[in-house]
């Protein structure tokens, strides 16, 4: 399988067509081996128009998903940029091509290995993975400008949301249990205050752990 090829079209048929105009995520997406962030058995779908499964509730993004989503997030060269729940490290790759510096969070070691070990054999320094709770985030080094849930969420939680910057944007895909679709949203910080606008509908698998709290019924 020619993967250039499979890239281009990749940015060609399911990108350019669907709104995306962000020539530094276009640039990024296209430079980027996504093939090498997924095991060997998987790398022949690996510019397929779906979420790929990579286990244990993780998964590589619908490429179009992903790539309005960073364009919604207006991430520039400055950004020091959060990604929660890395997976195998691929969209933390394309967060580091536009933006400074990237933290990237994950529960699981075995992707904390591989996620490290993929990021380093294509020599992309910026982004330091770290072993921790995802709701979490890593305060240690916020706050952040630009903050991506690396999957749909019933609910943001407060303590991703404290970790945005002023002016600082958080870009996730929320959706219940029961629902078929979620919705994309934008998080925005502005004098202290963080206000929420939905963006499009998106179908992207549940991350675990971003239950929405329990409401008391009368």
């Amino acid at each position: 399988m020619d993967y250039a090829i499979a890239r281009h079209n990749m940015v060609e048929g399911q990108i350019r067509p669907n709104k995306v105009t962000d020539q530094l995520v276009i640039q990024a997406m296209e430079s980027l081996p996504r093939e090498q962030f997924l095991p060997k058995h998987l790398r022949g779908i690996a510019y397929t128009d779906e979420d790929i499964s990579l286990g244990d509730g993780r998964c590589l993004m619908e490429p179009v998903v992903l790539a309005r989503l960073l364009q919604a997030a207006d991430i520039d060269s400055n950004d020091i940029a959060l990604d929660v729940g890395c997976g195998s490290g691929y969209e933390a790759a394309v967060l580091a091509k536009i933006a400074s510096t990237v933290v990237a969070v994950e529960t699981d070691a075995d992707f904390v290995k591989s996620a490290t070990t993929v990021l380093n054999d294509l020599g992309i320094d910026n982004v330091a993975v770290m072993d921790a709770d995802l709701t979490d985030g890593y305060p240690a080094q916020g706050p952040y400008n630009v903050i991506l849930i690396n999957g749909a969420v019933e609910a943001i939680p407060a303590s991703l949301l404290d970790q945005l910057a002023e002016g600082g944007r958080l870009v996730a895909v929320v959706r219940s249990a029961t629902a078929p679709l979620g919705t994309a949203v934008l998080c925005t910080r502005q004098n202290g205050v963080v206000g929420e606008r939905a963006l499009f509908d998106a179908n992207v698998p549940v991350l675990p752990g971003f239950a929405a709290p329990p409401r008391f019924v009368f």
